[in-house]
Formats: structure tokens, C-alpha cells, sequence
């Protein structure tokens, strides 16, 4: 039987009346948490709600007004701008000069999509009071939010809800008898593919219902729901913090010489949807600036690996990635010449621009052999054991700057003995 309520989302239905009806975010909303007591002290202030999709961060702002009889509004930062900002205003003001005097919360859904300028309209009417000010960020708000609207709120942390949270909603959504009945390989999966999201469980649990219905399916197995859902589920979005961690986490395992490590998130990046050629980039990012001379042998690998993935794609071409990922972090590590190079750089910006030694001047014209430029210049195959032991490279006057010191690692270790050798000859010949 079709009802009124049967159309309305599910996430909609299942949304907490009350704080105690709030699964999740005990370490905010238990018996003397932060947030809780926020609620109970009768007087509302201004916060930033900052998590990942889908934990409760508009439902907090909702219970937050109605526990302080305060009316509500909306704006998102995505599609709004000014002119909303402009009417939430005019509404508060109604509502604060009105017959009953009622409170006015602001609620900002993804506040850090906002511009300078938008989020510094809110600041008058925050430190004047007219309306509590509160805002949801899936973004680090020390970075997404302007220093001077943040110093003047709050700043709660959500975390992704645990599998017994997401169990619960699911029991609550058959208790209304939204959901079918599911076996309990198919309901672990199912929580997997939510990965700590409310909102992408729910608007899950719904197609899922919609399609068992027609196929009048009495319960959910995991066969079934595998060739339902297929591929078009993904855990992070592509482009917002949760990537940035994940990268993070990977290249400090191959960095850690962590092989398990490496492979768990660079699967985990897969999985995400993350587009394995930014992969195979980083790697050889991380051939150059973390293996290094070590072992030079881990940057062709890296390009190769690159190479391979362009010639087979996915899934096949995603194995040599993953060679690539394993060799990078069992590879010797040094960062020598990253170190070098960035010293060099730094010298050079400050340094003021020194001539080229006249021995090292090319010399195509006769005019420039009779200016003296090459004049002297040794030809180093030419010398003893192919080195001209003494020559001098550097511009006059500059002092070796040593930017380059070999670790006691892999193959540097013989180009560290290389290097000590030529400068005892330098040393020897000057």
C-alpha cells in the first residue's frame, strides 16, 4: 500500500526529532559533552560543524533551533550567494522586532564553498547578535573559513558514524518497513559501501527497496546486492579532504618503507574512484623526491609502470602500479638530491648573479677566443682517470656550497665514496 509518507526520503522519515533520538557523535552530544551542554544551556552561539558527509551536521543545526525556539534558515554556499544573505537578514530582524521576539539561527550547508567577501557579510550580524550563526564544512575550516569568522564561532569536529551507528539505522528503516529483510553478508556489505555516511546508506537502502520490490524479493542476499550495485558506489569524493589524506597516507607508507601499508591505500585510492595516472604520477614523484640516487632504478620503474598503465588500462595495467608502489617502498631512501635541489634554489633566489668563470665560457667564434673565452679550459677525458683533478666549476670567489651529501643508503653509499675520493684529489692537486 502506497502511503503519503512512502514518498517522502527516507533519510526524511528517519530524521531525529530529539537529541536523544541522535545515533552517533557521543564523544559531542553524551551526558556532559560538549555539544550537549551547549544545547542545555538555554543559551545558543554561533559554531562551526565540521565532518564528513552524511553524520549529522544539518540535524545537529535543526535540533539546535528547535531546542531554543528559534526559527530556522537555510542557505547553501553552493547555490546561494549575497542576496540570501541579504533576505536572511531582513527575516531575522522581522523575526527579532516581531510580536514574540523569537531567535533567529542561520544555517550555512557548506560553508566553505563561500568567498571571502560572502562569509565577511555574516560578521556584523553575528557580533551584533541578530542571529546565531552556524556553519557546515566538510573542509578544514582553518583553511576554508575567513580567521575572522572563525574566531568568532565555535568549531565541533564530527566523526564518520561506526558500523553499530549504521546498523541501527538500517534496523530503524525496517522497523518502519521501508527496508527489506537482508542477510548478514549482505548487510555487512552494505555498511561497508556506506563507509560512515548516513545520507549514502539511506539513499542506498531506498534504491535498494525500490528494486527489491519489483523483483518481489522477500530478502536481500549479497549475490544480489553485488549485481545491483556494482561498481556505482565510491568512498571519498575526488576532490575534497578525505583525497588529500589518503595521498598522504600513501606516500608516508612507501616513504616508511611500509610494502602493506603502500599497497592497503593505494587500493583504497582505487576504490575511491581516484584516477590511477594521478597515481602513477605521484610514484614518480615519490621515485625522485624519496628513493632518489639510492636506487635510480626506481624511477624508470616508476615511468615504465606509467607506461605499462597507458597500454592496458584498467584493471590489467592497475598491477604494474602495483609493482611499482610494493618497489618503492622496499627501495633504499634519499632525499639528497630533493634536498640539494631546494637549497640550490633557495641560493640562487638570494645570491646576486655571478659571471661564468671565463675557462668555462663557450667559445664558437674566433672574436671569443681572443676575448679569452675557454681560455684554459681542461678537458676532463683528457685527464687522468677522466677527472680533472683541481679544476675549479663554481664561479670566482664562491665557496663550495655542498648542497649535495650522499646518505649512508643504497647506491649512494658508492657515490658517496666516489664523491670523498675526487675531493682528496681536488684536495691533493690545489
Amino acid at each position: 500500500m502506497v502511503t503519503a509518507a512512502s514518498h517522502i526520503p527516507l533519510a526524511e522519515r528517519l530524521r531525529p526529532r530529539t537529541l536523544g533520538e541522535v545515533i552517533g557523535q557521543q564523544h559531542l552530544l553524551g551526558e556532559g559533552m560538549a555539544l550537549r551542554l551547549a544545547f542545555e544551556s538555554g543559551q545558543p552561539h554561533s559554531c562551526i560543524l565540521w565532518g564528513p558527509p552524511g553524520v549529522g551536521k544539518t540535524t545537529i543545526a535543526r535540533l539546535m533551533a528547535d531546542a531554543f525556539d528559534a526559527q530556522f534558515i537555510t542557505i547553501s554556499a553552493v547555490l546561494g550567494g549575497v542576496k540570501d544573505i541579504r533576505e536572511a537578514v531582513e527575516k531575522a530582524e522581522l523575526a527579532r522586532d516581531g510580536l514574540h521576539a523569537q531567535r533567529t539561527i542561520v544555517f550555512v550547508d557548506e560553508v566553505h564553498r563561500f568567498n571571502k567577501s560572502q562569509q565577511d557579510a555574516f560578521l556584523p550580524h553575528v557580533e551584533s547578535g541578530l542571529f546565531t550563526f552556524i556553519g557546515a564544512t566538510t573542509e578544514n575550516p582553518s583553511f576554508e573559513v575567513n580567521s575572522a569568522l572563525l574566531s568568532r564561532a565555535a568549531v565541533y569536529v564530527l566523526q564518520p558514524l561506526q558500523e553499530d551507528d549504521l546498523r541501527q539505522i538500517v534496523a530503524k528503516a525496517q522497523a518502519i518497513g521501508a527496508v527489506p529483510a537482508m542477510e548478514d553478508a549482505a548487510l555487512a556489505r552494505m555498511i561497508a559501501y556506506a563507509d560512515g555516511d548516513a545520507r549514502r546508506l539511506l539513499n542506498t537502502l531506498e534504491t535498494l527497496a525500490v528494486a527489491a520490490n519489483k523483483e518481489r524479493l522477500e530478502q536481500v542476499t549479497d549475490a544480489w546486492l553485488l549485481r545491483v550495485l556494482g561498481e556505482r558506489m565510491r568512498r571519498y569524493d575526488k576532490g575534497g579532504e578525505q583525497f588529500y589524506d589518503t595521498i598522504s597516507a600513501l606516500h608516508k607508507s612507501v616513504r616508511g618503507s611500509d610494502p602493506d601499508a603502500a599497497l592497503y591505500w593505494f587500493v583504497r585510492m582505487l576504490d575511491g574512484g581516484a584516477d590511477p595516472r594521478y597515481l602513477a604520477r605521484r610514484f614518480i614523484r615519490m621515485a625522485a623526491e624519496d628513493v632518489g640516487l639510492a636506487d635510480p632504478r626506481a624511477l624508470r620503474l616508476a615511468l615504465d609502470a606509467a607506461d605499462v598503465y597507458e597500454r592496458l588500462g584498467s584493471p590489467e595495467g592497475e598491477l604494474a602500479l602495483a609493482e611499482c608502489v610494493v618497489y618503492l617502498a622496499i627501495a633504499a631512501k634519499s632525499n639528497a638530491v630533493y634536498k640539494a635541489f631546494n637549497e640550490a634554489k633557495a641560493f640562487v633566489k638570494k645570491d646576486g648573479t655571478r659571471p661564468v668563470p671565463m675557462h668555462l665560457r663557450n667559445a664558437p667564434t674566433k672574436l671569443m677566443k681572443e676575448l679569452d673565452y675557454g681560455k684554459g679550459y681542461r678537458y676532463a677525458h683528457d685527464e687522468e682517470g677522466g677527472f680533472a683533478a683541481g679544476e675549479n666549476y663554481l664561479p670566482e670567489g664562491m665557496p663550495p656550497p655542498g648542497f649535495y651529501r650522499p646518505v649512508d643508503r643504497g647506491l649512494e653509499i658508492r657515490i658517496g665514496e666516489k664523491l670523498a675520493e675526487l675531493q682528496r684529489r681536488n684536495q691533493a692537486a690545489r
